[in-house]
């Protein structure tokens, strides 16, 4: 039987940007002569590298002096002497100074487009310094056209290094047709046996969200690293399929893959743990961790934090917080945030004074840790005034997450046009949906259908409105008795095709995830968590519980809302726990959505009647069931 607190809690009580070809191609004639000329007439300054009238240097020398220049200054007199020199026209030295030129830290792309339109015949070595160039910097699409340019143009098939710019380029604008493109590409020219170019491949489709992709890419290659592995893993784990990321922490260790998990194998799944609330699986992955020795990183152990508390497990949290000797800014915001979702709220708001006492300077992310604890906890004053204290005292901008605490903090009392004011005057920060989203739940749990219309309209202009917004409206309107307008938003769903998202919930079993979805008849063990379900009602409503009818918004008579009631996804999962566990086990739950009056009522009754400790994380936080109470006082 977990604690009801942690011990946590006891101990708190200048660049410009580059100009583009088209603008400086006119000045092509001139720009050499003008080095030359700016060479000479410059020789007495302290900022010359080269003297006009020293020898030139050796070749071997050159590349030397190019790799050390880190300003444009000298950079362009190292140019001038090249070309006086003439070894502007050897192929490595011309390519090294064309990296130099198109990288970091000078990263001059117009510049260096001039400099490879000079060269006579230019190589793979010199396209590739160009494309890595663009890949690396904030217009990856024009390593696209520069590709095409290169093999139309100059002639130059590329390499797999090639391949690899142009997949990088694809990758960070989800560019997935554009990568399918150059895996094609790959395939023609025959590097399909290159592991690091299909795992680059791997990762576009990885972040494309094409998961079915990366696993045919993983099947085709004809050897798997743990890298290989590592990317799958968080393929799955990013595209919400932490069930499959999870499956494979066994399948690379089996004695035909023979893969060991290294550091970075650990810290993805335990990030899938915490999507799926899978503590029994994480707490194997921190067992192998500390086996071999990974769980001494930093890194690792505010990853251990972060798990810990996203599966409701605060003691195992400030376990693993207490014993991190140099605890840094990462270290202190994981654990605030976990006392803050779990409903911790003032303590939260302690362990930030101890964070201060100890010479930590809180980030962004601190700060958005201490506004969700005011916002779960209802402490309004507080909330503003570390809003307040952000901006002011550390000076640290407030961005869309920021808002978004703050429009939860202030929808959750009640104070929807604050809320409003809020942030319909910001212009500073480009507020995005999910803001918007969080002050539609709002009206939704106030019934303010007339704001609920107005934030419908600003996510339409963000061209972002999603299913879930129209059942939030519909709600708001069936909370109002407002059946007409129900019927209406009905009828536009219906005519727009929009489809919702079913509720969902998960529990871990002896370290095996099971899924459950609303009326769900898929489980292998469905008959008998129907007649547990049924035993529990039974049991739960001599106990007092009388079903929540006005949780459920569609029009029907009161016996039909009651069953379509009884089978909501958490129910079957608390059911299936119940089944499935010896008696005092906890049951922990994740779902999807947020969870309705009735479950919630249900699970607290539970909790004293089976006498359990129910922990429900819904989508915005914890419900910690104990003894016939919530840890969120019935504040959600």
């Amino acid at each position: 039987m977990e604690p009801a607190c942690s011990p946590f809690m006891a101990l708190a009580r200048s660049l410009r940007p580059n100009a583009t070809l088209r603008s400086l191609t006119h000045i092509a004639p001139v720009l050499i002569p003008r080095l030359l000329h700016c060479h000479r007439s410059n020789t007495s300054s302290p900022d010359n590298l080269l003297e006009h009238d020293s020898p030139s240097p050796p070749s071997g020398d050159c590349i030397p002096l190019i790799r050390s220049c880190s300003t444009k200054a000298h950079l362009l007199q190292i140019h001038a002497r090249l070309l006086r020199s003439d070894l502007v026209h050897d192929p490595t030295i011309s390519t090294a100074f064309l990296s130099r030129a198109a990288l970091a830290p000078l990263r001059d792309l117009g510049y260096s487009r001039l400099v490879f339109e000079r060269i006579p015949r230019p190589s793979v070595f010199h396209c590739n310094a160009l494309l890595r160039g663009y890949a690396e910097s904030g217009f990856p699409v024009e390593a696209l056209r520069f590709y095409n340019h290169m093999r139309r143009h100059v002639g130059v098939r590329g390499n797999p290094f090639s391949a690899s710019f142009l997949l990088k380029s694809c990758t960070s604008i989800c560019f997935l047709s554009g990568g399918k493109q150059v895996h094609g590409r790959v395939l023609r020219d025959g590097h399909q046996c290159d592991s690091v170019l299909l795992t680059s491949l791997m990762g576009l489709y990885a972040s494309c969200g094409d998961c079915e992709g990366a696993h045919r890419v993983f099947d085709e290659m004809p050897f798997r690293d743990t890298v290989t592995w590592n990317v799958l893993i968080s393929c799955y784990s990013q595209n919400r399929r932490s069930k499959d990321a999870l499956h494979l922490f066994d399948v690379m260790q089996r004695p035909d893959h023979g893969c060991k998990p290294d550091n970075v194998t650990c810290l993805l799944l335990l990030q899938a743990c915490a999507q799926l609330s899978a503590l029994d699986f994480g707490e194997r992955v921190h067992e192998y961790a500390a086996r071999e020795g990974y769980d001494r990183a930093l890194n690792l152990r505010n990853s251990l934090i972060a798990m810990y508390s996203k599966c409701g497990s605060l003691d195992k949290a400030y376990t693993v917080f207490s014993d991190t000797s140099q605890k840094n800014v990462v270290s202190w915001s994981a654990m605030i945030s976990g006392l803050a979702m779990n409903g911790y709220g003032r303590e939260a708001i302690e362990a930030f004074g101890v964070m201060l006492n100890a010479g930590v300077t809180p980030d962004e992310h601190t700060f958005t840790g201490m506004l969700s604890a005011c916002s779960h906890s209802g402490l309004v004053d507080q909330g503003l005034r570390f809003f307040d204290m952000m901006r002011d005292k550390y000076g640290i901008d407030a961005n869309a997450r920021h808002f978004g605490c703050m429009v939860d903090l202030l929808g959750r009392a009640g104070l929807l046009d604050q809320a409003y004011e809020l942030i319909a005057k910001e212009k500073a920060v480009e507020l995005d949906s999910t803001t918007w989203r969080t002050l539609l739940g709002a009206c939704r749990i106030h019934g303010h259908a007339q704001l609920g219309e107005h934030v419908i309209g600003h996510l339409i202009e963000l061209k972002a409105q999603q299913a879930g917004d129209y059942v939030l409206l519909l709600n708001t309107y069936a909370s109002a008795g407002n059946w007409e307008k129900v019927a209406e938003v009905r009828k536009l769903m219906k005519d727009k095709g929009i489809q919702t998202s079913p509720g969902c919930s998960t529990t871990e079993i002896n370290g095996v995830v099971h899924e459950f979805t609303v009326d769900d008849d898929s489980h292998p063990r469905k008959a008998e968590i129907y007649r547990m379900l049924d035993e529990i009602n039974s049991q739960l409503k001599i106990a007092g519980y009388v079903p929540n009818v006005s949780s459920e918004l569609h029009r029907m008579d009161e016996e039909e809302k009651e069953n379509a009631l009884s089978c909501h996804s958490e129910k079957l999962a608390i059911a299936f726990g119940i089944l499935a566990t010896p008696p005092g086990r906890t049951i922990r739950i994740a779902k999807n959505l947020r969870t309705c009056i009735d479950c919630h009522t249900f699970a607290k009754i539970l909790s004293a009647v089976y006498d359990r400790l129910v922990i429900i994380r819904d989508r915005s936080r914890f419900h910690h069931f104990r003894g016939g109470r919530c840890s969120c006082d019935d504040y959600w």
